[in-house]
């Protein structure tokens, strides 16, 4: 585990703003996205271990990839860069027996680095609008995000363990 003097999170101040805070939890997340993958061959993190569910660690970076160009780009920079994949049939995370690695995580990488222009561009109580009406704030989002990969982490973790025993942050 690492010590907490290399986690980013423990370096923010009091004096920190909003903003360096929610992006640098939501940045650690995205992080340990990557670190739960480290180390893997495409057929395991395409690998469905778990028997009741058909979450891979492939099928996680792509639904998280378009989570963050759905929230970031589509949302609040109401820009339309359409669907990564299909949402109907849920194929980020039911179509990965073709799925690479180093491909997938490519494409969550670009969206990430697109989200983070969207994120600096933009002050905190910028809105955008989902298709409903409903009006969201950056800050909003930035939130949801935080949230969105805690909860795939914990998902995360699990398979892992089950692939090859590996655990931790």
């Amino acid at each position: 585990m690492p010590a907490v003097n290399d986690d980013e999170r423990f370096r923010l101040t009091p004096e920190s703003t909003e903003r360096e805070m929610l992006t640098t939890f939501l940045d650690y997340q995205r992080a340990a996205l990557v670190r739960k993958c480290a180390g893997l061959t495409d057929a395991q993190l395409r690998s469905r271990p778990v028997a009741s569910s058909n979450i891979s660690l492939i099928g996680l970076v792509r639904h998280l990839a378009s989570v963050e160009r759905w929230y970031f780009r589509a949302v609040i920079a109401a820009d339309d860069p359409g669907s990564l994949f299909d949402y109907e049939s849920d194929e980020a995370f039911n179509q990965v027996d073709a799925a690479g690695g180093e491909e997938s995580f490519a494409v969550w990488s670009d969206e990430v680095e697109a989200c983070r222009r969207v994120t600096e561009e933009r002050e905190l109580d910028a809105v955008g609008a989902l298709p409903s009406g409903e009006i969201l704030s950056l800050r909003w989002v930035l939130m949801h995000m935080i949230d969105e990969y805690a909860r795939h982490l914990g998902h995360a973790d699990i398979i892992r363990e089950a692939i090859d025993g590996v655990t931790g942050e």
